[in-house]
């Protein structure tokens, strides 16, 4: 056994509320074994991977990272069929000591619908507090196995991974004049819903039992309990995962269609998946459809799953196809990647539907509103090829503002309304200003290329630490953009947290801690501040 596992978890006994615990020494512990383990997973020896996972998910480190996750993420306020949450310390901290295997029984979940972009519902799981506690712990002793025996080119729920990795990825299979000109979009139906139990209990690597509790604990809805004959649920934690390890492999399946390294450089078959969407290049639609379709069909039966007839198709790059919420098309003897038309209609959807929602409401409240949800769509997009579509939805954005503007005043003239509403900034007419408050225009958002991360990069492999370090680095710098203050506080820091010693990220978010309070006189100087996570800021002043 580790002996420094041993010694911290000597040290957590000492550990006797939520307040007390040392999360620098908690996060050292979690990261040790999870470097072991993805260490040990890379070299082929299962067994002692299975032995570390149960030195982790044993651990009081482990589970108070696990109970910490669960109370600070964003549906830390819903609960699940038991109608508890975790909301005061005294609570987390009951909770980390109850954590643990023995006679564990997870509550079925709570059912609920979102609404889908088509028009239909999406059935989602809310798990119990404690059962999204024990999803998070076995997941901190199985996502290090997952990143190290991922496809190279899996973007989809994955650490340092994300949508613009994928379309990025698209781009360097398809933009050169030698690229491939034909495409399979690949969309797989219910992918959730339908994914077999015996397969994931028999090939996922971590506790069979609690994972087979996991997957037959069922649902309720309208007050009936429904058995789940298959399918992990959709909003459980560990979830995402679960769905990933399923469809890994496939990257290595389309691999040996080929004997020879000349058959496969003619073939130019490549992948790019995001969770359960993805796209297959090749050299001709014969190849896509007389030899690679059929093979994704028999990858996904294995696993209970089918693509879905309506959304799989091979089209030619010169025709364009969608694909995470941009166009890729090849015209004129370049790759285009623009945002999609239906994922730019949403957009300009949802700023009318907000208006509408506020047509009473102050200036000042519909700039707050409106400018996180463009500044989101407008990082989305910026870095493809999006200035024509932002200066188009601009001008969109001021239709539907002056619309607004003049519904609300119907017996004054348009030059009233124009001064009362919208001002000169810097040389440009018409913006949508109340005092200090303005509204961000599309096109202020200059296009900023986004670098692929390497697909070969594991963020449990302590070699690629200092290439993570530098990836974040460049996305703080553009998080922090026009926010001087914080980026300065963040680099000083080394991007971390002084008390817990982790990253400071935008996922994690941050709170601007003065070191002499308000009250106290203290002033707004750099000296006088610093970065610290939320939860660390809370430990801190119930320090004293």
């Amino acid at each position: 056994m580790d002996a420094t596992y041993l010694n911290c978890d000597v040290a957590s006994a000492a550990w006797k509320s939520w307040h007390h615990v040392p999360w620098s020494e908690a996060n050292q512990v979690v990261a040790r074994l999870q470097t072991r383990i993805a260490k040990a997973a890379n070299a082929g020896e299962w067994r002692t991977v299975r032995t570390l996972q149960r030195l982790l998910t044993r651990s009081t480190s482990a589970k108070a990272l696990a109970v910490r996750r669960v109370t600070e993420n964003q549906g830390r306020k819903t609960p699940g069929v038991d109608r508890v949450t975790w909301g005061t310390p005294d609570e987390k901290w009951q909770a980390v000591t109850d954590l643990g295997n023995k006679r564990y029984r997870p509550l079925p979940l709570r059912r609920i619908y979102i609404p889908k972009a088509n028009g239909e519902k999406r059935p989602l799981g809310i798990p119990t507090m404690r059962d999204r506690a024990m999803q998070a712990l076995h997941l901190l002793a199985l996502d290090p196995v997952a990143e190290t025996t991922g496809d190279p080119h899996s973007y989809g729920f994955r650490r340092e991974r994300s949508t613009a990795d994928a379309i990025e990825q698209v781009r360097n299979v398809l933009g050169r004049k030698a690229s491939p000109k034909w495409v399979l979009e690949g969309d797989i139906k219910g992918c959730f819903d339908n994914i077999s139990h015996d397969w994931l209990i028999a090939h996922v690597c971590m506790d069979k039992v609690i994972l087979r509790k996991w997957l037959k604990a069922g649902f309720i809805e309208t007050g009936r309990l429904f058995p789940t004959i298959a399918g992990t649920p959709q909003g459980g934690i560990i979830s995402p995962v679960l769905a990933n390890m399923a469809l890994d492999g496939l990257q290595h399946e389309l691999e040996t269609l080929f004997h020879t390294v000349r058959q496969a450089r003619a073939a130019k078959v490549n992948l790019v998946r995001y969770a359960d969407d993805f796209v297959i290049t090749g050299s001709s639609r014969e190849l896509l459809e007389n030899e690679v379709k059929p093979l994704v069909e028999r990858f996904l039966a294995a696993r209970g799953l089918v693509l879905s007839e309506k959304k799989t198709k091979i089209t030619h790059v010169s025709e364009g196809f969608d694909f995470l919420g941009w166009n890729v098309r090849y015209f004129k003897r370049m790759l285009l990647t623009q945002p999609a038309k239906k994922n730019t209609k949403a957009f300009l959807d949802k700023i009318r539907e907000i208006l509408r929602g506020m047509r009473s409401a102050k200036q000042a409240d519909v700039i707050d509103q409106l400018t996180p949800v463009i500044r989101g769509w407008a990082n989305y997009h910026r870095s493809q090829m999006a200035t024509r579509t932002f200066s188009k939805c601009d001008h969109q954005v001021w239709q539907a503002l002056w619309r607004w503007a003049c519904r609300r005043h119907p017996n004054k003239g348009k030059r009233w309304i124009k001064r009362r509403y919208f001002v000169c900034f810097k040389g440009r007419d018409w913006r949508f200003s109340e005092k200090d408050k303005l509204l961000p225009l599309l096109r202020e958002f200059r296009k900023r290329p986004h670098v692929k991360v390497k697909g070969e990069a594991n963020p449990y492999d302590p070699k690629f630490d200092e290439y993570f370090s530098k990836r974040l680095g460049r996305k703080m710098d553009a998080t922090l953009e026009g926010r001087r203050k914080l980026r300065w506080l963040w680099w000083w820091q080394g991007g971390r947290c002084p008390i817990c010693e982790q990253k400071i990220t935008r996922d994690s978010g941050w709170h601007l801690h003065h070191i002499v309070q308000r009250s106290q006189r203290g002033s707004d100087k750099l000296t006088n501040l610093v970065l610290l996570h939320p939860n660390c800021h809370m430990q801190y002043h119930h320090g004293g």
